[in-house]
């Protein structure tokens, strides 16, 4: 019986054997993998990228971090991407993100504070070099990013002040609109369902429904305050179904919560929208694709991602912050009333 060879570990392959490999110094495979300072020639750069193929030539990524001052990594913290408009959301970052040659680490609060404040310090140990933040609070506590140094910028916040960087929408006048719709349509008793934050603030959605009903001369419908979710969405149909001054439209601050909604009216035998109407607010794909279609407010995810990645690299380079709010628009299906 014969004893097999065993073959010794191979050694990783550094920076050296590709050089040697494509016949080049090891500053010419250093600007071609990190893409400078220095220019390299077409051809030059084929063999060193041949090499690397050939080699399985793999970067070490500690060490270039600490050459580099970065480690080119990005952290997302959002309440929870279950959410299809925080998957959408945290789907743009990554890839603003990737064209700006980062790559992201992404993490859930699920709309806990004291979770979303642990990820912060994880984030901040972890020496990423931006946090991007989608936070349960409208003014949330980021002394751990402070003190590390680490430029952080707020997601789907409206909210101004001194020394922010934040990116949003204007909930109020989004809010405004989907109710102004709804009024539209002859509508003059409209309900809200709104969702609960750890702060206990006054949503800009509820405000811009206020706002409207107002304007229109008309007193306030009932409210049901519920979880941005699909279960908070359903037992806030079924309160808003159960009051006695039962609305004939609804407003939901989510479409996770219209989705719930549409449940508890759908098993009460109530019609959408000829005995209810509704709207929403985000713009996620599942607003599409429940029946009837939802009307709902669209957020432009994509120019946000891009922005709030811009605002962290920005910030790096000690720019002033900025706090950008984007319009909406009213996305109208089927739920509203419209054919």
């Amino acid at each position: 019986m014969t004893t097999p060879t065993v073959q010794p570990p191979r050694s990783p392959v550094t920076r050296k054997d590709v050089a040697r490999y494509a016949g080049v110094s090891t500053a010419v495979v250093s600007y071609v993998v990190n893409g400078g300072p220095k220019k390299v020639a077409p051809a030059t750069e084929a063999k060193v990228q041949d090499a690397i193929r050939v080699l399985d030539y793999r970067p070490n990524a500690a060490a270039r971090a600490l050459k580099l001052g970065s480690s080119e990594t990005l952290g997302l913290i959002v309440p929870d991407n279950s959410n299809p408009f925080f998957s959408l959301l945290a789907h743009a970052v990554e890839d603003a993100a990737a064209e700006r040659g980062y790559a992201l680490l992404l993490t859930n609060s699920d709309g806990d504070l004291a979770k979303e404040r642990r990820n912060v310090r994880n984030l901040a140990a972890r020496q990423v070099d931006g946090v991007l933040l989608a936070s349960v609070l409208f003014q949330p506590d980021l002394e751990d990013l402070e003190k590390a140094d680490i430029p952080w910028v707020l997601l789907n916040h409206d909210s101004e002040g001194p020394g922010i960087n934040s990116i949003g929408v204007d909930l109020t006048a989004g809010a405004q609109i989907a109710v102004e719709h709804l009024l539209g349509h002859g509508h003059t008793n409209i309900g809200l369902a709104i969702g609960t934050n750890v702060g206990k603030n006054v949503d800009g959605r509820e405000l811009g429904w206020l706002k409207a009903l107002k304007e229109a001369g008309l007193p306030e419908g009932p409210i049901a305050r519920s979880d941005f979710t699909r279960p908070g969405g359903y037992e806030a149909g079924k309160r808003l179904l159960a009051s006695s001054n039962r609305p004939t439209a609804i407003f939901a601050s989510s479409d996770m919560q219209a989705v719930g909604i549409l449940r508890a009216l759908h098993e009460a035998g109530v019609s959408v929208p000829g005995d209810i109407a509704l709207t929403s607010f985000d713009g996620s794909a599942e607003a599409e694709y429940a029946w009837p279609a939802l009307t709902t407010v669209d957020q432009p995810v994509r120019e946000m991602a891009e922005a709030a990645v811009d605002g962290i690299l920005g910030a790096r380079r000690k720019a002033p912050p900025q706090q950008r709010t984007f319009p909406t628009k009213l996305h109208v299906r089927q739920s509203c009333g419209c054919p």
